[in-house]
């Protein structure tokens, strides 16, 4: 019996590309195929799935054949880098669908926050993602959106509940080593989607009839760190030990590495920092809440409390 799903082509389906791919899994629409960058990347996941994987050295004719070969209608990318390689990678990815049979639709890796308002937060993204941006908007072959969920809320989860690993220095709860350290005040708004919510909004966008917007929100939940630390504290009945890290401190770190060629790794989470502070991973609600009744209508978004809920019954979220 013939196929008839249309096959959506991952790369770079790491961590929550994973979420993507269960998704895609469960749907009777369609099915993932997975770019590997060599043959020695472990597959054993995807293999475990029935995940076909490709390797691919992400150069134009090598993406190319593999799009051709699968029939793939759609490309999304969860390939996260802080140098230029994301421009050349990227534009490898566009330029393979633009000349593909029937791939006339990307995501690229972007997932983070509010970009309408803070196109270059942060900075790294202002030299990596904006012109790469600028390369999509400059041609009409590939229908784009750029997916931001702000903060994955799986980072409030014990490591062995989620496919997102654990990054005690960039995300302020850590919920393994069970302290939190607060940048600002921690009162500054933020976002956050759980990853497999955002599993099943690709899903959605993927289904949807008529162009994308250029750039897609999602969001479980609008609320702060300080509020998040209370309901992990009543949900657990414990206290979360607490440190601070002013915006004096974060605002020190940047004007040190303001001249740098190179992203040095102090520099790149005292960006993150500054997206905490400033608010930047705060997705616009009201664009955000339009997008979900016009994409997401059957995506049930959780918030915090919910997906503590939702993690404590079941080995895996």
């Amino acid at each position: 019996m013939a196929d008839d799903r249309q096959v959506i082509a991952v790369a770079g389906a790491g961590h929550l590309g994973r979420y993507v791919c269960e998704e895609l899994l469960a749907s009777p629409d369609f099915r993932p195929v997975v770019l590997t960058r060599s043959t020695t990347t472990d597959t054993t996941w995807f293999a475990s799935k029935n995940i076909p994987t490709y390797p691919t050295d992400y150069t134009p004719a090598s993406i190319l054949t593999i799009l051709n070969d699968t029939s793939a209608t759609t490309l999304i990318s969860f390939i996260s880098l802080a140098s230029n390689a994301y421009i050349t990678i990227h534009a490898a990815l566009l330029q393979a669908c633009q000349e593909s049979h029937r791939c006339k639709r990307l995501i690229p890796s972007e997932w983070i926050g509010n970009i309408d308002s803070y196109p270059l937060k942060p900075a790294f993204y202002g030299t990596t993602r904006e012109p790469f941006r600028q390369m999509l908007r400059a041609q009409q072959s590939v229908m784009w959106t750029l997916v931001h969920p702000g903060w994955l809320a799986d980072y409030f989860l014990p490591a062995a509940k989620t496919y997102m690993k654990p990054i005690p220095h960039e995300f302020p709860v850590d919920p393994n080593g069970w302290r939190v350290c607060v940048r600002g005040s921690g009162e500054e708004e933020q976002s956050w989607t759980c990853g497999r919510d955002v599993g099943r909004a690709v899903v959605a966008l993927c289904r949807a009839e008529g162009e994308w917007e250029p750039v897609t929100y999602v969001a479980g939940e609008w609320s702060t760190f300080n509020a998040a630390v209370k309901v992990m504290e009543k949900f657990y009945d414990r206290p979360l030990p607490r440190t601070e890290k002013p915006w004096s401190e974060i605002q020190k770190v940047l004007e040190a590495h303001a001249g740098d060629e190179e992203l040095a790794e102090e520099a790149e989470l005292a960006q993150v920092d500054e997206m905490m502070v400033m608010s930047y991973m705060a997705v616009p609600k009201e664009k955000t809440l339009r997008q979900r009744a016009k994409f997401f209508a059957g995506v049930g978004f959780r918030d915090l409390e919910h997906l503590l809920q939702d993690a404590q019954g079941v080995d895996f979220i």
